[in-house]
């Protein structure tokens, strides 16, 4: 019988995966995750596929919700069911009532270590779910957004339990944030698209480390690009780097497309649509559809139509229309298949063995967010390098004695 698409998906990803393969290799032996109980909200698709069976390879028992109600890849998450027997609740295309009813589902579980991408799944154990925290470890979180969210959680003093902030280890924010979605963002752009990015003015929406990675690869193929900022020390790297910084309300004027990557409301705001460029296409490259304001223009706008698959125009009060790609949500699993194989690979690495740092040491951790601890960053860091070929010097004693003196010369 032929493989089905999702399960050719996953084993296309795994042969792509290094790091995990390495990680894999050992979890299998110990088993480090034996009767822990996981529950996770990702992205639902090959590469977080592969994640999940490999913390299950390593002794867990998984449930897996989507993080988004359009990020999930139908033909994967039918495979994790049929094919690894792993118990999954998403679909592409799941209303708001699915979405925070698969995460319930998730949660029945009853877990020892949560798993998030977003802060969803830890929002709702702290306010409708409170009964689970008491049995929770503690957990990680993969993105910008949802590290946000737990610091304001930490500030606040309603932190339940430790969570990891995997998104700023270096070999995540480093690589993920930047080449990753600098490469994921366009590719789901375009497939929506199909429009050249060469010769055109393209609107990037902060200049963190998603929005530096989308405006490098911007550049690299042709394209004029204006950064918007709040930060003045980001901004003045912008132009650095070589690009405009711009107002918004300006710089959409003369923008054939906007891209979002801020993590913040209502940066392309109704106000900013009336006076943009005709047929201007935006594009959100960040976890929440919130970031283009959609639900101002879906509410005021005179009439809408999709144009193409992922696409819809909306004609505004004034005449202008806009096209908003995948209702605002982010473009690169909405519209595209998500960051390349090679870069997850870090991620879910830096997931792993986080998650088993978890289980071994969650006794002697506080109700705070943690850093990734920096041999787990610099052990993904060696086994990635050691496979790309490349080679490290190392300091001979001498260099090491220069190097910790205060009174030595030069």
């Amino acid at each position: 019988m032929a493989e089905s698409k999702g399960f050719l998906r996953l084993a296309w990803a795994r042969d792509h995966m290094p790091v995990m393969a390495e990680i894999r290799k050992r979890f299998q032996a110990e088993k480090p995750f034996k009767g822990i109980r996981v529950a996770m909200a990702l992205h639902v698709e090959a590469k977080t596929g592969i994640f999940a069976l490999l913390l299950k390879e390593g002794g867990a028992e998984v449930k897996m919700a989507s993080c988004n109600p359009l990020s999930s890849d139908d033909s994967v998450v039918q495979s994790l069911k049929e094919d690894y027997g792993m118990p999954v609740f998403a679909r592409k295309g799941e209303t708001n009532e699915e979405y925070y009813e698969y995460l319930y589902r998730t949660l029945d579980v009853q877990p020892d270590i949560i798993i998030d991408d977003g802060g969803d799944l830890t929002k709702i154990v702290h306010t409708e779910r409170k009964d689970l925290a008491k049995n929770i470890f503690g957990g990680n979180e993969e993105t910008t957004t949802g590290v946000q969210r737990l610091k304001a959680m930490e500030r606040s003093g309603v932190l339940l339990f430790p969570m990891f902030d995997v998104n700023d280890a270096n070999m995540k924010h480093l690589f993920d944030n930047r080449y990753g979605t600098g490469q994921s963002t366009l590719d789901g752009i375009m497939n929506a698209t199909n429009l050249l990015i060469a010769g055109r003015t393209v609107v990037v929406a902060g200049y963190g480390y998603c929005g530096r990675g989308i405006a490098m690869r911007l550049k690299g193929m042709g394209a004029n690009v204006v950064v918007t900022e709040i930060d003045p020390i980001k901004a003045n790297e912008a132009i650095m780097d070589g690009f405009q910084v711009r107002k918004m309300n300006n710089a959409i004027r003369d923008a054939d497309m906007v891209i979002t990557a801020t993590g913040m409301k209502d940066v392309v705001k109704y106000e900013d649509a009336l006076v943009a460029k005709k047929n201007v296409v935006l594009a959100n490259a960040g976890h929440f559809n919130n970031e283009v304001a959609v639900s101002e223009i879906e509410k005021r706008s005179l009439e809408k139509k999709d144009v193409r698959e992922f696409v819809k125009r909306y004609r505004l009060e004034n005449g202008n229309t806009v096209d908003v790609i995948a209702d605002g949500r982010l473009v690169n699993l909405a519209a595209g298949q998500g960051h390349p194989v090679e870069i997850m690979d870090l991620s879910f690495a830096l997931q792993a063995l986080t998650a088993e740092y978890l289980v071994k040491n969650h006794d002697k951790l506080e109700r705070k967010v943690y850093p990734v601890p920096a041999d787990i960053d610099r052990y993904v860091a060696e086994i990635r390098l050691k496979q790309f070929g490349g080679e490290l010097d190392q300091l001979n004693e001498d260099q090491i004695r220069y190097l910790n003196s205060w009174d030595e010369g030069t």
